[in-house]
């Protein structure tokens, strides 16, 4: 037998079907191949990878520090879950073997189309009404990137053939990489989930990049059957497993994947700490799948939520619960940390305690002094009578009680606001007058809906509703001498908010440093408190009726802090005051400020031009020799106590403020007349000025009624109002005299 002839029969003979299946299996390609060139020719081209990820969107939209850190997410797309972009370098490599593994293993051997595979489906279908897959990773890629190029469901050969175009046109212009990390971000898996930073978050609980061998076999399982019954899932991963020689990872999994896909669809949150959720709801939505960068620093409310939480834990057994903390950047208004609730430790942790409205307690009386002395009414050093007094009102008599139920008797000003006595607050707003207070409430930001007259005198207490957002940035405002600016949330726009000069550079400094006095706060507070730093700092205390809200604000030169503590419910709290509540977290986080950067140190900038510094000595000795600060032209070297200590803060005698008189036609009209008397001591120049005219300078007239609403102003020497009221004469006609 011919040589050539043995090696010919040595050779195995491809049966005539096979052979004849094998040549039509190779036409079919080239055929294809063809088509999908010409096809591919045909298209305007593909997007690139960039303009795919760029035109990507998170149904999450994420909260960042001021240094770009993530520091909480919400929710802003309800039609799929998606988080942000996953590079592909963060995705684990166990997860990339199964998933080539499963669903194309010749990925990096092909350009785009396994013609092979793909003749093979074809041939499969001929006389066949469903079509069989032979999709590649870039071929499902083109799918999810263009809907109409989809072939899970109802398609055809000509589907499979623009699919197989559009797949070559990727891999002419997309690395492998770009391809695998794309598809990884892009595919379906179970329910709304989409891409693999979603399903990792939601299913295990974890990064992408933490997946291992059997979760990520879980997860590819899902990709060719999304909905899939929880033990077909199984049995798809464990397929996986075993193809990947780990056949031993199949114990138990099915029960694994019962449970792990019935308790699927908790909240995507591992990538973030969630520690501003409350400002992330005012601020992520309206920016769908967008980063906003917020002024938050998120070291600063790491320390501001543990402080919160800490005093709960040490106020637990005196029935309060909740809590916010706010931190502002005095030069830029910056939130700097933003805390709207005590979490656990709250029955109602969605509140936003920040901007809750609460009785504003003993926190409004700095901006009610600064007022008396911005109007010259008043000075640091003025006396005033803590002792108790009736009022009338409307709704009868207000009788003001101190924080200790005791009166003190003559103090100054000083000495009333750094020790908080709520008597000569009362007095002195009867002199302001609650609708001059008001009005300069109004104007510091204060959104208060109701009259001067319908909160009364008691708004010198604090009985107006604030919220915490406010009540800061007004101290803020007294910390920048009286320059104010709303509060600033974003970062980046323009350097500074619209700034105006809300209260007087000059009476703004003098109730900073009586804030910061701590002799002048010992009459209520002792020398030693919560309320005394290393560095200079100013801040009140406040507590509504009933204890029901509690409040430290204060300020350093850099930064204003405000604390607020309570229950949502309106509860009242047990035994807690402001330096037992408030205090100790408005110290922890003032301490942490000046501990880290360079204002450690920081001392109080110098007083202002318009005030002065002058020694004072107090008659009988009602409080010891001090320097103290005036408007330039108030300063006195010594005080005393008015001839009538009562008449101290209400120098008219006579008209009283409110008084409506009633022209009676039966008697002569000159015989009805008002006594209009002053207060101050004999000798003393002074000037009456009734509706904006001059009336007299006698200290006491008598003056003829006239119909109408009346203003009258006491003046002194240099024709400064030290007193006026309001009165109201009834009666438009006379009767004639027979």
């Amino acid at each position: 037998m011919p040589a050539s002839m043995s090696a010919l029969e040595a050779k195995p003979v491809m049966p005539a079907p096979l052979m004849h299946r094998e040549r039509l299996r190779s036409l079919l390609a080239a055929l294809l191949a063809g088509m999908a060139l010409v096809s591919g020719g045909q298209a305007w081209g593909v997007a690139s990878f960039s303009d795919i990820r760029i035109s990507y969107r998170s149904s999450e939209s994420i909260l960042a520090d001021r240094h770009g850190e993530q520091i909480d997410m919400l929710r802003t797309d309800n039609s799929a879950r998606k988080l942000p972009w996953v590079a592909l370098g963060d995705v684990s490599a166990a997860l990339r073997a199964a998933l080539i593994l499963s669903e194309d293993k010749r990925f990096y051997q092909h350009s785009g189309v396994d013609w092979s595979a793909a003749a093979s489906a074809a041939l499969g279908n001929i006389g066949s009404s469903r079509t069989r897959g032979a999709s590649t990773l870039t071929m499902q890629l083109a799918g999810l990137i263009d809907p109409e190029l989809e072939t899970r469901s109802g398609r055809t050969v000509l589907q499979k053939i623009d699919q197989a175009a559009t797949a070559l046109a990727i891999e002419r212009h997309w690395s492998k990489d770009q391809i695998l990390e794309a598809y990884l971000n892009l595919v379906d898996f179970r329910g709304e989930t989409v891409g693999i930073g979603a399903l990792s978050s939601t299913l295990f609980e974890k990064l992408p990049s933490g997946l291992n061998a059997r979760e990520s076999a879980i997860a590819v399982a899902l990709i060719r059957s999304p909905n899939a019954p929880a033990e077909r899932v199984a049995q798809r991963a464990c397929a996986i497993l075993k193809e990947q020689q780990q056949g031993e990872m199949c114990q138990g999994l099915s029960e694994y994947t019962v449970g792990l896909l019935a308790r699927r669809g908790m909240a995507p949150d591992i990538a973030a700490e969630n520690i501003a959720p409350h400002l992330a709801h005012h601020l992520l939505p309206g920016h769908p799948g967008a980063t906003v960068r917020s002024t938050l620093d998120a070291s600063l409310q790491r320390v501001a939520n543990q402080a919160l939480r800490q005093q709960m834990a040490e106020l637990q057994g005196r029935n309060v619960g909740d809590g916010a903390v706010l931190v502002l950047d005095n030069a830029t208004g910056e939130v700097l940390a933003y805390v709207a609730s005590s979490g656990d430790y709250s029955k109602s942790s969605n509140v936003d305690n920040i901007l809750a409205l609460r009785q504003a307690g003993s926190t409004l009386k700095p901006f009610l002094y600064e007022l008396a002395i911005e109007k010259r009414l008043m000075t640091a050093a003025s006396l005033i009578e803590d002792s108790p007094v009736d009022l009338k009102t409307q709704a009868g008599l207000y009788i003001p009680q101190d924080y200790d139920h005791s009166f003190k008797g003559l103090v100054s000003l000083r000495t009333a606001l750094a020790s908080s006595l709520n008597v000569p607050a009362v007095r002195t707003i009867v002199l302001v007058t609650p609708n001059a207070f008001q009005e300069r409430l109004k104007n510091l930001g204060f959104a208060l809906k109701q009259s001067g007259d319908y909160y009364g005198f008691s708004l010198a207490l604090g009985s107006a509703e604030v919220n915490l957002l406010a009540l800061t940035n007004a101290y803020r405002t007294l910390a920048n001498r009286g320059t104010s600016s709303a509060p600033r949330f974003l970062l980046g726009g323009a350097d500074q908010a619209a700034r105006s000069q809300v209260l007087e550079a000059g009476p703004s400094f003098i109730i900073d440093d009586i804030l910061a006095d701590r002799s002048a706060r010992s009459t209520t507070f002792g020398l030693g408190n919560i309320l005394e730093t290393r560095y200079w700092s100013a801040v009140k205390t406040g507590t509504s009726k009933d204890m029901r809200d509690n409040w430290c604000v204060g300020f350093s030169e850099h930064y204003t802090v405000g604390v607020w503590i309570g229950n949502d419910n309106g509860q009242p709290m047990w035994d807690v005051s402001g330096v037992t509540g408030a205090a100790p977290i408005w110290h922890s986080v003032m301490d942490y400020l000046h501990s880290r950067d360079r204002y450690q140190s920081a001392e109080r900038s110098s007083a202002p031009s318009g005030v002065v510094q002058s020694d004072v000595t107090f008659k009988r000795q009602i409080e010891p020799e001090r320097s103290e600060f005036f408007l330039a032209g108030t300063e006195t070297r010594e005080v005393q106590p008015a001839q009538h200590a009562s008449a101290a803060t209400r120098m008219i005698a006579a008209p009283t403020d409110g008084t409506v008189l009633a022209l009676d036609p039966d008697i002569p009209p000159n015989a009805q007349r008002l006594k209009i008397r002053s207060a101050t001591a004999p000798g003393i120049a002074i000037h009456w000025r009734l509706d904006g005219k001059p009336l007299s300078d006698q200290a006491e007239l008598d003056w003829a009624l006239w119909p109408g609403h009346h203003h009258l102003e006491l003046l002194d020497a240099k024709r400064r109002v030290i007193d006026q009221i309001n009165f109201e004469v009834r009666g438009a006609t006379l009767r004639r005299q027979a």
